[in-house]
């Protein structure tokens, strides 16, 4: 309302002018009315409006300025301290890098043949982070259930219960689901299919010892090198597999995709293309290996036994020409896809045979007479015996108790061999002759116990040879201080331990390639050499990338000219000459000229480990071969039909060698 005021100015009165010009009279009068009327009714006294405390107008701009400077420290948090943190996992969420698989090297003959191959397979990956939420998470997981004929509950269980954000759901998908699969990813997310690769050994079981296998990679391993496998990958565990797994892997590639905020793909990007994994070109002889395996296996089955080892070296490279251990395995069991029942038996190895253990580089065993050309050789280098001065064998040697003349003890010699030189000795195996040049007897000096150790050391027999597969063990010769340590209750080295050490027996533990590796030193004149399975390393034109030199571990340990003595020695075994008690004339009807020397062990209750080595061509040897029958019962002559046959096969071959 307008409000006039009389002013009073002297005598006159006069009204002074409405604030609103344009008041009119009317209104005044309403508004006198209106005035009236609330007056009546009771409202005139009531306020519309009601003012604010002023306390409260305060604590309002308080809180108000309390959070617009909370707002303001988040804000500083996140763009100033955070932000670079919140930048990458922007770029990230807008960035995915997936990888490009390539394929694992594969493995070939030394004919370039290829052993193992790579077969295509594919898998289902589930990404945890990549899940849809809710009721769209649930519709997801019983989609892919009914892809793969499972129950959604249980599928949906195991994802979740899974402690990786990454795992593998389905391994070589069958084909019928791969294809609904691939036609429904899109609308699957946290799915994919990766393209992946199994391996192929063909005719497993023959290989499967110098192979090995692969098996799914662990966590931990994937974990560990994100960069280099996924969670699908299959890595080396035994055997090629395994020493050569950073030769052999695949090294992916990288594809980098551009996302929008609503996770439209707008570009994609390779950052790196795959490379395959390089291969390997052995020194192995397929066909040669698959004939060990024939043969050693129809012996086996002739005497009801089960384990056996053999190894075939080339004496001038060390390349390993053929490897086998009995029983052997299906490496194949281990690749998706495999008979789970099978796979599961050969695990638990139900006849304690343990199938998966490689006895040609782990196993330790009693030599016997194997021993014999390596103490003739350590005899003639410390200058004890001519190798023309004779020795009497009489069948046995006696032990005479130095501290009671009435007491004495008898070693035995398998045979009465007469008078006897080292040729003879080493020909016929006899005991008595190696007794008095190990131990000493009488007149005649002996090596000792620690001339012995000495030189089997020289020879490898305590040591890894170095070979490349995993697993290897060194050998074992036992001495003085170990025996004390060992039986307190009997501390003392005797002359017995000595005999027994000189012919093989006793206490030692040897290797079956450690004995073929000794061998190698005495065929090719005196040079160790490391045992070598890898050839080459080739990429996938087969082009070399990578030559193996052959590796001498020692040489010019024993003159040239006593190896030659011992080696007559191994050749007089196999021609009987000057010997009629020759251990091993049934090579003599080889196509080529051969040297041998056979070993029986003996372990006690009538059971025996019977062993031969052989090498041939004589004058220019190209393979030398051992071969351990284990645990044998009685005395048999095993070994030497095995040889046999897997020699007159191999020199029959176009490719062999030529009888010198």
């Amino acid at each position: 309302m307008f409000d006039f005021q009389l002013v009073r100015n002297k005598n006159n009165y006069k009204v002074k002018a409405p604030l609103n010009p344009d008041l009119e009279p009317q209104e005044v009068l309403l508004d006198s009315l209106a005035q009236k009327k609330e007056e009546e009714i009771g409202v005139s006294s009531q306020k519309l409006e009601v003012p604010l405390l002023k306390r409260i107008l305060q604590g309002f701009l308080v809180f108000s300025g309390l959070l617009i400077f909370g707002l303001f420290l988040k804000t500083f948090q996140l763009q100033v301290l955070e932000g670079k943190i919140f930048s990458i996992l922007a770029q990230e969420n807008k960035f995915i890098v997936n990888q490009i698989q390539a394929e694992r090297g594969v493995i070939y003959d030394r004919n370039l043949e290829q052993i193992v191959l790579n077969l295509p397979s594919f898998d289902l990956i589930v990404d945890k982070e990549k899940l849809a939420q809710g009721e769209e998470r649930e519709r997801v997981f019983c989609q892919v259930a009914d892809i793969l004929g499972r129950d959604c509950l249980s599928l949906a269980e195991e994802v979740e219960n899974s402690s990786l954000n990454q795992q593998v759901l389905v391994e070589d998908i069958p084909h019928q689901s791969l294809i609904l699969l691939e036609a429904r990813i899109k609308d699957l997310p946290g799915f994919k299919v990766v393209n992946n690769t199994i391996r192929d050994y063909k005719e497993g079981p023959v290989f499967s010892h110098l192979i090995g296998y692969t098996s799914k990679i662990k966590a931990e391993e994937w974990e560990e090198n994100p960069d280099i496998y996924s969670i699908g990958d299959y890595v080396g565990r035994t055997g090629l597999e395994n020493f050569y797994e950073d030769v052999l892997r695949k090294n992916p590639g990288k594809l980098r995709i551009e996302r929008d905020a609503l996770g439209n793909v707008i570009s994609k990007e390779i950052i790196s293309l795959p490379e395959s994994g390089k291969s390997l070109v052995l020194w192995l002889d397929k066909d040669l290996q698959k004939k060990v395996k024939e043969v050693l296996e129809g012996v086996l089955n002739s005497l009801g036994t089960k384990e056996a080892a053999a190894v075939a070296i080339d004496p001038q490279t060390g390349g390993v020409l053929a490897l086998v251990s009995l029983p052997d395995f299906d490496n194949n069991l281990f690749q998706k896809g495999a008979d789970p029942e099978a796979l599961q038996t050969l695990l638990e190895d139900p006849l304690d045979l343990e199938p998966l253990f490689n006895r040609v580089i782990s196993g330790r065993y009693l030599t016997g007479s194997t021993i014999k050309p390596l103490i003739a050789s350590a005899a003639l280098e410390e200058n004890i015996i001519s190798p023309e001065k004779s020795l009497y064998c009489t069948g046995s040697i006696l032990i005479r108790n130095p501290w009671d003349e009435t007491s004495s003890s008898t070693k035995k010699d398998w045979t009465s061999h007469g008078w006897t030189d080292m040729r003879k000795a080493i020909a016929e195996s006899c005991n008595v002759y190696f007794y008095t040049v190990g131990g000493g007897y009488e007149d005649q000096e002996g090596l000792g116990p620690t001339r012995i150790k000495e030189y089997l050391d020289l020879f490898g027999w305590e040591e890894k040879s170095g070979i490349d597969l995993p697993g290897e063990a060194a050998g074992f010769v036992p001495d003085k201080k170990w025996k004390e340590e060992t039986f307190p209750e009997d501390p003392g080295w005797w002359d017995g331990d000595t005999y027994n050490l000189a012919i093989g027996q006793g206490f030692l533990q040897i290797s079956p390639l450690e004995v073929v590796s000794s061998f190698v030193a005495i065929a090719n004149g005196g040079k160790l050499l490391q045992p070598q399975v890898v050839k080459a390393i080739v990429d996938e034109k087969k082009e070399v990338i990578e030559e193996i030199e052959p590796q001498i571990i020692r040489q010019s340990f024993i003159e040239p000219e006593y190896l030659e003595i011992v080696r007559e020695g191994m050749r007089q075994a196999v021609t009987g000459y000057n010997s009629p008690q020759a251990s091993a004339v049934e090579l003599n009807s080889l196509p080529v000229k051969v040297a041998a020397k056979t070993g029986t062990a003996e372990l006690g209750k009538e059971r025996y480990h019977n062993w031969i080595t052989v090498f041939a061509p004589y004058e220019a040897p190209k393979i030398v071969l051992t071969l351990m029958i284990e645990d044998l019962k009685g005395i048999q002559r095993a070994a030497i039909p095995a040889a046999k046959s897997i020699l007159q096969w191999y020199f029959s071959q176009p490719e062999s060698f030529d009888a010198d």
